[in-house]
C-alpha cells in the first residue's frame, strides 16, 4: 500500500507580507507565517492535529505522515530605463 502523500498549497500575500497555507486534503488547514520555513513547522504539528481531529486519522494514531508543500510566488519588477 502506498502510503498518502497530503497535498498543502502555499502562497505569498503580498498585501499581508506572509506566506498562507490552505490544502484541499486537510480539512480546515488554513495558517501563515513570515517565511516559509517557518510555516514548513508550523504545518508539522498542525497537520497531525486536523487530521485526528477530522477523523482522517485514529485519534492514537502513530506513525509517520507525509505532505507536499507546493509554494507560489509571484512578483512584479520593474526596469529602469
Amino acid at each position: 500500500m502506498e502510503p498518502v502523500i497530503y497535498q498543502i498549497d502555499a502562497f505569498w500575500d503580498t498585501d499581508s507580507a506572509v506566506w498562507v497555507a490552505t490544502s484541499d486534503d486537510v480539512p480546515g488547514l488554513a495558517t501563515e507565517a513570515d517565511t516559509i520555513e517557518i510555516l514548513s513547522q508550523k504545518l508539522r504539528s498542525m497537520i497531525p492535529e486536523l487530521l485526528r481531529l477530522n477523523h482522517v486519522i485514529a485519534g492514537d494514531y502513530a506513525g509517520a505522515i507525509a505532505f507536499q508543500l507546493t509554494s507560489h510566488r509571484q512578483e512584479l519588477i520593474k526596469v529602469a530605463s
